[in-house]
């Protein structure tokens, strides 16, 4: 199964990131689950200060990416093909199970940071999910492309904090792909999506450009 090794889509989130990304999206749960002001907060607002302040120098003040005819002063990409939420605490984290040419399947939980209803995920986070979990699903088997256009639906509340199962059903025809996204609870169908997307090999989506990471 793809893991995002394929530097072809751009370069892999340090080990750092990873972890740091989880470590921020559960202290934003929590941030989110204060009820009256904390002496920690204000610990942790010194201490984010400090901390950009100590990275500002760390990194490009051109926030374009890098390709490998730029010069060192962009950013480098990293890539948002596979597992965006390891290393991105703005998206939500999944797993998958199984993945095939046809179809694929795996479980997502969302905490407290993806909330809208009480104790319900806000659905732009489920377009989100579906358009994550497929076009991964389209760079795993080598066909890939922009998203051309997302329908959801949605049947059901979907709860937070709850381990969901999605399932995927993938048909490719000429240039289109067509990914039919479902989410479940115990076989209950919570929402659909619908997503069509531009179906081309990596390399024509002129990921060799991406520029490597340097050498420390």
């Amino acid at each position: 199964m793809a893991d995002g090794g394929d530097r072809r889509f751009g370069e892999l989130p340090l080990p750092q990131t990873r972890a740091a990304a989880a470590a921020v999206r559960r202290l934003t749960g929590m941030l989110l689950s204060l009820e009256q002001p904390h002496p920690i907060v204000d610990e942790v607002l010194t201490s984010i200060d400090g901390w950009e302040r100590g990275l500002a120098g760390a990194v490009p003040a051109d926030h374009r990416p890098r390709m490998s005819e730029d010069d060192l002063s962009k950013r480098l990409y990293v890539q948002r093909a596979f597992d965006i939420g390891s290393a991105n605490p703005m998206f939500p984290e999944y797993r998958f199970e199984r993945i095939d040419t046809a179809t694929a399947s795996g479980f997502v939980t969302f905490p407290i940071v993806f909330e809208g209803p009480p104790g319900l995920v806000h659905g732009g986070f489920l377009g989100v999910l579906f358009d994550c979990v497929t076009q991964h699903h389209n760079c795993a088997v080598g066909r890939s492309g922009k998203t051309r256009s997302m329908t959801v639906r949605y049947r059901r509340p979907t709860p937070l904090e709850t381990e969901l199962r999605f399932e995927i059903v993938r048909a490719h025809a000429d240039r289109e792909i067509t990914s039919t996204a479902t989410l479940l609870l115990d076989g209950e169908v919570l929402c659909t999506g619908e997503v069509s997307a531009l179906a081309l090999p990596p390399e024509r989506l002129s990921p060799q450009r991406f520029a490597l990471r340097r050498e420390s």
